[in-house]
């Protein structure tokens, strides 16, 4: 996908909910393309912005669309789920704010290579770091029968997991999986004619699964949102787009630890375990994105952001 139609999702809601100083400090975890960054660095003077991929693509695509504000902005190559890390590293004691788009940016899913995607053929590899080990060729060569029945059924809410499980392991004693449309055709293969009639694509589910599986997402997640708010100042904004529902779920669970954490009996007149609030959720349900933001980007249907002010 050309950079110049990439579209950041609910833009212009976390740029407002990060209540954005000049003179302060910002963190990008997932910067991506670099779109909500370019938001947040064009409102800072003498602030700073820290901007963090594990995809190195993904930082000089955003290092050229930042060029302008260079002299604030420092780019990174890591793991969101380092955050904490990073920022120590860097001898930063707190931002103002953080972002988390937990997506997958548009050029891993468009460009063929990378293995992202159903429609396209191209090696199964699915890593959104390319020098990590694991490799969506290894999840569906290597793992046994059950664990990939497991991925399919918890990452990728897939009813016909069983199926599709099965059609693998019988299709890879004969020989190796080795590409995106060789698997497209294996779940074909193993779903019944109703659900090959479904709007959705066939392969949508289990290629979410693998993806998941192959960059241990969902427990990144739960890293950050445990270890990431520590980083804040005190009325600094956490703002979390999550696109999958376990992932959702583990940020606001993460959150609530944070807010309503206290284990002490409710008639006990005074808080004994010692519990200290951290977050204050400033929106009790997630915001969504408007039905014309979802007209112009589908990709945005199923986004969720929550936000936290720290205490």
């Amino acid at each position: 996908m050309n950079e110049a139609v990439h579209v950041s999702v609910l833009l212009r809601e976390c740029i407002e909910n990060l209540n954005i100083r000049p003179d302060g400090i910002y963190l990008d975890g997932t910067l991506g393309l670099g779109g909500h960054s370019f938001e947040i660095a064009s409102r800072l003077t003498s602030g700073r912005l820290i901007g963090i991929d594990r995809d190195e693509t993904a930082i000089a695509r955003a290092g050229r669309r930042l060029a302008p504000f260079a002299e604030r902005v420092t780019l990174v190559h890591g793991n969101f789920s380092d955050a904490c890390d990073i920022l120590d590293e860097l001898g930063i004691e707190g931002v103002d704010g953080m972002l988390f788009d937990l997506g997958v940016s548009s050029p891993q899913l468009d460009e063929a290579e990378r293995g992202f995607s159903y429609m396209q053929d191209a090696p199964l590899d699915m890593r959104m770091d390319g020098s990590a080990a694991l490799t969506a060729y290894e999840v569906v060569n290597s793992w046994p029968e059950e664990r990939l029945n497991r991925i399919f059924w918890d990452y990728g809410e897939e009813r016909y997991a069983r199926r599709i499980t099965a059609a693998i392991a019988r299709a890879r004693e004969q020989k190796p999986i080795e590409t995106t449309m060789e698997l497209v055709a294996l779940i074909k293969s193993a779903l019944p004619a109703q659900a090959l009639r479904e709007k959705q694509h066939p392969a949508k589910r289990s290629f979410q699964a693998i993806r998941i599986a192959v960059n241990d997402e969902l427990g990144e997640v739960e890293r950050m949102i445990a270890t990431a708010p520590d980083k804040l100042n005190p009325g600094g904004r956490l703002c979390v787009i999550s696109f999958h529902s376990l992932e959702d779920r583990i940020v606001k669970s993460g959150i609530a630890a944070r807010e309503n954490g206290c284990t002490c009996p409710r008639e006990a007149p005074v808080c004994t375990c010692g519990f200290v609030r951290t977050l204050r959720s400033v929106s009790r349900k997630p915001i969504l994105p408007s039905e014309e933001e979802i007209e112009r980007n589908p990709r945005a249907r199923s986004a969720k952001l929550r936000v936290a002010e720290r205490v």
